[in-house]
C-alpha cells in the first residue's frame, strides 16, 4: 500500500482521487450487471442531470468546511433562488438575463448574511445556517404564495438557457452540456482554493483560526468570503437545477445539503478544516449521483440512498480522522 501510496502518478493526482474513481468504475459496473437497463444512455444523462446542481452546492459548501465551518442552508437557499427568479420571469414578465442574476444574487445574499454572523458576530455556523434554512424556505413560499413555479421549456419563450444543461439535437439525442460547466466551474474553484491568496486563508483559518489571526491577517474578511463564494454558487445552483428539472415546489431542498456535505467529506475535505479537495468533492458528487440512479433503476425505493450514503458517509469521515491522526 505505501508503494501505491508513493507512486509518482498516483501522488501527482492523490491517492484519495485515486480511490474514489476507482469506487466510481466499481459502482458502475456492479449497478450495469444487476440492472441491464443502467446501461442505458438515458440513464446515464438521469444520473448527470442530478449531479449538475448537486456539484455547484457541493462545491460551494467546500469552502466553507475547509474553515471548519457548516452550511445546511444551501439546498433550501437553491430552492428559494430558483422560485423567486422563477416568478419574476413568469408572474412579472422580467427579461430572462435579469432573473438569472438575480437568482445568483438571492444566493449571495444568503451567503452574505451567514458569512456576516458567523465571522463577525461569532455566532456558532450550525445554528446560523439552521436559522438560514428555515428564512430560505419561508421567504421562497411567501414570495410565489406558496405556488410551484415551472421555469419556460427548452422549445418554449426564454427557455435557451437549458442549453447551460443539455442541447437536442434535430434527432432528439440530447448533449450533456452541463458536465462541462460543471468542470470548468470545479477547475476554477481548484484555483481559487489551492492558488490564491483567499483560498489559502480560508484552509488556513480551518487548520488554526486564532494563529491566523495573530499574524495580522484579517480573519472576519476571509472566514466570511466562504459562506459568500457558497452562497453564490447555490444561486448557480439554481438555475442548473430549473435547467435539467423545470418545476421547483416552496419548503424543499433539504435533502440536497447533506448529500452536497456527503459528497465534500468522500471527496477528502475534513470536516475539522484546513483540508480540502476540489477534485475530490467533484468525485464525490458523481458517485452520490451514480448511486442514486442506481438504486432507482434495481427498483428499490429512494430511502436506500439515504441509507448507502449515510454509512459512506461514516467510513469516509472514520478514514479522514485516522489519516489526520496518523499525520499527527
Amino acid at each position: 500500500m505505501e508503494k501505491l501510496k508513493n507512486n509518482t502518478f498516483i501522488k501527482k493526482v492523490g491517492f484519495n482521487r485515486v480511490v474514489l474513481f476507482l469506487v466510481l468504475l466499481l459502482m458502475y459496473g456492479i449497478f450495469a450487471i444487476l440492472s441491464p437497463t443502467f446501461l442505458s444512455y438515458n440513464r446515464i444523462l438521469s444520473a448527470l442531470n442530478y449531479a449538475y446542481f448537486l456539484g455547484f452546492l457541493a462545491l460551494g459548501v467546500t469552502f466553507v468546511i475547509a474553515t471548519g465551518g457548516i452550511d445546511f442552508s444551501i439546498g433550501p437557499v437553491m430552492f428559494c433562488a430558483a422560485l423567486i427568479s422563477g416568478y419574476l420571469l413568469t408572474q412579472n414578465g422580467l427579461p430572462l438575463v435579469l432573473c438569472l442574476l438575480i437568482s445568483i444574487l438571492v444566493g449571495t445574499l444568503f451567503g452574505c448574511l451567514n458569512g456576516y454572523l458567523v465571522a463577525y458576530w461569532n455566532l456558532p455556523s450550525f445554528i446560523t445556517s439552521m436559522a438560514s434554512m428555515m428564512l430560505a424556505k419561508g421567504i421562497g413560499s411567501v414570495f410565489t404564495k406558496t405556488q410551484s413555479v415551472s421555469w419556460p421549456q427548452a422549445v418554449q419563450e426564454n427557455g435557451e438557457f437549458r442549453k447551460l444543461v443539455k442541447i437536442m439535437t434535430s434527432d432528439g439525442t440530447q448533449i450533456p452540456t452541463g458536465l462541462l460547466v460543471l468542470i470548468i466551474a470545479s477547475i476554477i474553484c481548484a484555483i481559487i482554493l489551492n492558488k490564491t491568496k483567499a483560498g489559502r486563508y480560508i484552509l488556513c483559518i480551518g487548520s488554526n483560526k486564532e494563529a491566523v489571526r495573530l499574524s495580522g491577517v484579517n480573519v472576519k474578511k476571509w472566514e466570511m468570503l466562504a459562506y459568500v463564494i457558497c452562497g453564490t454558487l447555490a444561486g448557480i445552483a439554481a438555475i442548473i437545477f430549473v435547467g435539467a428539472y423545470s418545476t421547483v415546489q416552496p419548503g424543499l431542498g433539504d435533502t440536497y445539503n447533506n448529500e452536497a456535505i456527503a459528497g465534500c467529506v468522500m471527496g477528502g475535505t475534513a470536516m475539522s478544516g484546513g483540508t480540502a479537495s476540489i477534485g475530490g468533492t467533484f468525485l464525490g458528487v458523481l458517485i452520490i449521483a451514480l448511486l442514486q440512479e442506481g438504486i432507482l433503476a434495481m427498483g428499490f425505493q429512494k430511502d436506500w440512498q439515504y441509507v448507502i450514503t449515510g454509512l459512506i458517509v461514516l467510513v469516509a469521515v472514520y478514514a479522514n480522522v485516522r489519516s489526520h491522526r496518523r499525520k499527527n
